[in-house]
């Protein structure tokens, strides 16, 4: 245990993070409205910047702060420059739609960065409270990003749903963190293994609280059934913050949940067992219900939110394989998170930059994009092959590498159905691609031709949105192609969760 200085100092990316969320908001008091732009390359800078410190810093540390409520591990340290890197492509994805559609750009980037601050303390948590503390402090901040563009009906409606259902999930996580302190006596993750594994006969009111500690968590992934919200939240909120909805908060619940199976659940071998069986049903029907339900989608946000569901069964699946005595499905859980997210950068930095030249956003809508935008086609197609699983993109590498774990682990039944939800994916993929590169171009709002209405068609893409497209393209194939470098790390992350 270390003394309370030496752990404010390994505490230092997250006192550097909050610093520079409200050295944001500062500025934007004092920059002139034409120069608001320096904003998100300030935020961009800081993010680059704690990446690195938080690698220097704390490379090979393996720490236990405040008598065990936060972990300073390579597995923690592996998410908090994930997270971040997370950010910086976001911010890079959404300049031109921020400066263009959204005020308050200083709250918005201010905003991004608080919740970046609670992802890194999510992956950290090795306590109930202290995690649900973490989370309040993400989901808060997306209600108000969610709810950013005030002048949209829809944007409004979204974060209307999202609160409600954001506030009784974690109404009911709550309640099950006071059951199982009421029975258990505790709440660090290693003292309910410790009480699991010991327990005779476990309450009923023990199992209930664990039940709604996972129903809670749940619903913050958008996992079937508890993913109503999902679609309409997707479809309503601005585009920056719907791509970051389905890469950075799905990614910052996995990592807890991941923590919390590794630390509080699989330990007590006997009882993990029988909750395998109920994650592994839950994760079935929401890979079905996800794909299946996207093949009746005309709008683009509504189809991503129902391929984001899909891929949270995908997810779900690799966790409910978990085990103390491989590492696979750990390795293969936090694989698919990179992949998927660098995969989902790329096809909602497509998207973001078409609708900043269209202001549409339906699927039919897409129709003469490759003979217009030839880029933004290449890289939308790329990633919706990735998206499907196709050789030689990080998807095709990510499945094989998660179905294989599910499948070694005995559920046989379960990557059977995860390949078979990744054919049904493949198809509506492809509808989009059929638009894309084979439908003519539509007309415009007022009937004319859709080039001479828009005319930012014609124009090459921003700086900014090239610059996600080829990082994420390379990353994709280089993903694809030769992972090792990042099992490798990631293995070592695993090794850190897995004791």
């Amino acid at each position: 245990m270390t003394s309370l200085s030496n752990n404010l100092d390994l505490l230092t990316p997250e006192f550097a993070l909050a610093g520079l969320a409200f050295l944001v908001l500062a500025v934007d008091l004092v920059l002139p409205e034409g120069r608001k732009i320096y904003l998100a390359w300030l935020s961009i800078a800081g993010l680059i910047a704690l990446m690195v410190v938080s690698l220097v810093m704390l490379w090979d540390e393996q720490e236990s702060l405040y008598d065990g409520l936060l972990a300073v591990d390579d597995f923690s340290l592996f998410f908090k420059v994930f997270f971040m890197g997370i950010g910086v492509f976001v911010i890079l994805s959404s300049m031109d739609f921020v400066e263009k559609t959204l005020k308050y750009r200083g709250e918005f980037y201010g905003l991004l960065l608080f919740s970046i601050l609670g992802m890194n303390v999510m992956a950290q948590s090795r306590e109930l409270l202290t995690a649900y503390i973490a989370l309040e402090l993400l989901s808060f901040s997306l209600y108000v990003m969610v709810a950013y563009a005030k002048d949209s009906h829809k944007s409004n409606e979204s974060a209307l749903k999202y609160i409600i259902v954001g506030a009784v999930s974690s109404a009911v996580l709550l309640y099950g963190v006071s059951m199982v302190y009421s029975t258990l006596g505790v709440t660090k993750f290693e003292d309910i293994a410790a009480g699991l594994a010991v327990a005779s006969k476990v309450s009923p009111a023990l199992w209930v609280g664990v039940g709604l500690i996972l129903v809670g968590l749940m619903f913050k992934v958008s996992v079937v059934p508890f993913h109503m919200w999902a679609p309409d939240v997707y479809e309503g909120a601005p585009y920056p913050v719907t791509a970051y909805l389905a890469i950075g908060s799905k990614a910052a619940a996995f990592a807890l949940i991941l923590r919390l199976v590794a630390e509080g659940f699989a330990p007590a071998a006997d009882r993990w067992e029988q909750w395998q069986l109920v994650l592994a049903v839950l994760a079935g029907l929401t890979m079905l219900a996800g794909n299946l339900v996207a093949l009746a989608q005309k709008n683009l946000k509504r189809l991503l939110a129902y391929s984001s569901i899909g891929h949270a069964g995908f997810i779900l699946a690799g966790i409910t394989a978990f085990s103390l005595e491989s590492d696979l499905a750990s390795n293969g859980v936090m694989f698919y998170l990179v992949g998927y997210s660098i995969t989902n950068l790329v096809v909602f930095a497509v998207v973001i930059s078409f609708f900043n030249m269209t202001s549409r956003e339906e699927i039919a809508d897409l129709g003469g994009l490759a003979a217009n935008q030839p880029f933004l086609a290449a890289c939308l197609g790329m990633g919706l092959f990735s998206l499907a699983g196709l050789p030689i993109f990080a998807g095709f590498t990510m499945k094989f590498y998660l179905f294989t774990a599910v499948a070694s682990e005995g559920f046989l039944w379960l990557a059977g159905l995860a390949i078979f939800s990744s054919l049904v994916s493949l198809y509506y993929y492809f509808q989009v691609l059929r638009h894309v590169y084979i439908e003519s171009t539509p007309p415009g709002q007022s009937g004319g031709d859709l080039v001479e209405e828009n005319p930012a068609l014609s124009r090459s893409p921003s700086f900014p949105i090239v610059v996600v497209l080829a990082l994420g393209a390379g990353a994709m194939i280089w993903l694809g192609i030769y992972p090792r470098p990042l099992i490798e790390i990631i293995q070592a992350a695993s090794k850190a969760v897995m004791g």
